[in-house]
């Protein structure tokens, strides 16, 4: 398997599509349905001494959102410098700053073309 991506988002649906078309491009895949389970995996990540070659995220989830999620992972000592891509149906450019300013490298919006996504994932995934 390739690089590792980690991808954070509440949809059943998405996080199969993404497993799916990263799979199919040779790239290992580790998932989380909302931003809190991702920080604690990420945080085991971390434990371990392993990192992933990017972040993709999804904004609005339960129990913790994409934005606060992109701020707890920017705080980790580890993934500070990570690339970190929105995936989401937010389009508003008033998101879209908000994200970046808490640490998210690109945007992208949903619903995803694979080859759109994998050409994101190539250009930022270290």
């Amino acid at each position: 398997m390739g690089k590792l991506i980690f991808a954070v988002d509440d949809s059943k649906t998405v996080r199969a599509s993404l497993k799916y078309t990263l799979e199919k491009n040779n790239y290992e895949v580790m998932l989380a349905e909302n931003g809190a389970e991702g920080v604690e995996l990420l945080e085991g990540l971390e434990a371990k001494g392993q990192q992933p070659a990017m972040i993709i995220t999804d904004i609005n989830m339960p129990k913790m959102d994409g934005i606060t999620f992109i701020k707890e992972v920017k705080k980790m000592s580890s993934f500070k410098f990570l690339p970190i891509l929105v995936l989401t149906t937010e389009s508003q450019e008033s998101k879209k700053m908000e994200g970046k300013k808490a640490g998210a490298t690109g945007w992208l919006v949903k619903p995803f073309k694979p080859e759109q996504l994998i050409n994101v994932v190539q250009k930022l995934a270290k």
